[in-house]
């Protein structure tokens, strides 16, 4: 099991974006200051040589369809302003803005010991997490497991039984069979968009990052996970679920636990997503809530289904393969080109593209190209991170996991695409943070951002800071107002904190009025 002893370092983004590889070779290799920056005035199809003519045309127009201006980026911006304060004040199909019931930042001083439980769209994580009442200190021991790709298209019951198992697994591991009298308080990280009548209870809305599992949705998981706990787990250890969190909010509420500049939860990851506090007076659908106007809650935007209408965002043809591809046509379209879990499909659809036109890999067998998952995030910033002359990584990696012998040429078009689909990527999420800083008149704030898709990737969040400069139309001599900074637990640690919240404030009431 891990143990960890602190928040994770938080990270302030730079403010440019500086070259740390050699001097262009034969490759003609870009600083990142070029080759990363899509409003460069440089094209990066002018670094590629010795390109076919017709490869050349297909990147050109490749190139064109993937880069996205700030005209658009502020477009974007500006109608997702819109629709964040149109979901506030009453409730839109498809378009949460769930209010968690969370109220207000910790105060630094929580103390307890609780149970994490985590689950994203990848892993599952189970955690003992010892608050010990010191600004910003904990201990907190954790175990993780793969969630098995057959029970994300399988039942409730297969799903909640495989995670009450490893719940009774790691309680037996650290607590002796009746060491405790009492229920242990557990919070439960659930990264999908719900609806919550209080604090301790949630009705899925609907599956996102391509889960479906039946038997789920317009139900309360919090029911469903304690049946399953008391199931497999029973009076021997009694666990009781005393917070329902989103990963964002969670990781809103551990990073401002040791940096009160924090003012936004973001999630850069399988999912793509950010939590901000609002005051319950500018939140009419919950009028009727009697808290006071000045209460601070956290939001769940829940963003990633922003613009399912196509009405500003720059879909191309093969996010719409990805969407009609995914369990969910229609939903999540934001998402769908934001985050890790499509990345490694959209360059799997252009590769895909090129070769059966014949303008690549000729001669070569790409039948693993037309597998859905054949390429991954991870595949994407390792081929980034080759900076040698000849790329010889690129090579093995796509020769290791696709069994295709790239051509010279065509290992250099190779990171030329992932850095276009990268590069997108980063631009289109900065819309979401921009947004929320204009909706709520932020001038200056530290963005906490979970996620080992942003956390391992430099290069994204300098792609990122630098489009928050574009949006928010910086002068070029001043530093970020906004920084993207790791916050590499809010799923654990920020659970923790809210359950430690709710049990000293009795939020455990009914509060939704809407």
């Amino acid at each position: 099991m891990d143990v960890v002893h602190s928040l994770p370092s938080q990270v302030r983004t730079p403010k440019g974006i500086h070259d740390e590889s050699a001097e262009a070779g034969e490759f003609g290799q870009q600083s990142l200051s070029q080759n990363d920056m899509q409003c460069a005035d440089v094209s990066k199809i002018a670094c590629l040589r010795e390109i076919p003519s017709d490869l050349l045309t297909s990147l050109e127009e490749l190139d064109n369809t993937f880069t996205v201006d700030v005209a658009t980026l502020r477009k974007i911006t500006d109608h997702l302003v819109a629709e964040l304060e149109k979901v506030l004040t009453r409730s839109v199909s498809g378009k949460p803005m769930n209010v968690t019931w969370v109220k207000g930042y910790p105060s630094g001083h929580e103390k307890g010991n609780f149970l994490a439980l985590d689950m994203g769209g990848t892993n599952l994580r189970v955690c003992e997490v010892d608050l010990s009442g010191g600004q910003g200190e904990f201990e907190i021991t954790q175990k993780e497991y793969r969630i098995p790709d057959e029970l994300k298209t399988g039942t409730a019951d297969q799903l909640w039984d495989f995670i009450a198992e490893e719940v009774r697994s790691f309680v037996h591991q650290r607590l002796n069979a009746g060491q405790t009298s009492s229920k242990i308080p557990l919070a439960f990280t659930f990264s999908y968009p719900v609806h919550q009548p209080c604090i301790d209870r949630g009705v899925l809305q609907r599956w996102t990052k391509d889960f479906d599992v039946a038997g789920v949705e317009g139900s309360d998981v919090v029911i469903q996970l304690e049946a399953a706990l008391e199931r497999k787990v029973g009076e021997l250890l009694p666990v009781r679920v005393v917070a329902l969190v989103n990963d964002t909010t969670g990781t809103l509420i551990a990073s401002s636990y040791s940096d009160p500049e924090v003012k936004i939860g973001s999630i850069f990851g399988t999912g793509c997503n950010a939590a901000y506090m609002e005051e319950c007076g500018s939140i009419p659908k919950i009028k009727n809530s009697g808290l006071p106007a000045d209460t601070l809650i956290a939001i769940n935007t829940e963003y990633g289904a922003f613009d399912s209408e196509h009405k500003v965002l720059p879909q191309t043809r093969f996010d719409k393969e990805i969407d009609r591809l995914s369990p969910r046509p229609g939903q999540q379209s934001y998402e769908k080109m934001v985050a890790s879990l499509y990345l490694g499909g959209l360059l799997r659809l252009v590769l895909l593209e090129l070769g059966e036109t014949g303008k690549m890999f000729k001669g070569q067998d790409i039948s693993r190209l037309r597998t859905k998952f054949a390429i991954n995030c991870q595949l994407l910033t390792e081929i980034e991170a080759d900076h040698t002359q000849t790329l010889t990584g690129v090579r093995d990696l796509f020769k290791t996991q696709l069994g295709i012998e790239l051509a010279p040429h065509e290992r250099r078009v190779l990171q030329f695409l992932t850095e276009l689909i990268g590069a997108r990527a980063a631009r289109l999420y900065a819309c979401g943070i921009a947004a929320i800083c204009k909706k709520k008149k932020i001038d200056r704030c530290h963005v906490g951002v979970d996620g080992s898709a942003f956390s391992k990737n430099a290069v994204f969040q300098e792609r990122a800071a630098q489009a928050l400069r574009e949006i928010l139309q910086w002068p070029d001599d001043t530093e970020d107002k906004i920084t993207l900074q790791c916050a590499q637990d809010g799923s654990g640690v920020g659970a923790a904190l809210i359950a430690s919240l709710a049990l000293e404030r009795g939020d455990g009431a009914v509060h939704s009025a809407s």
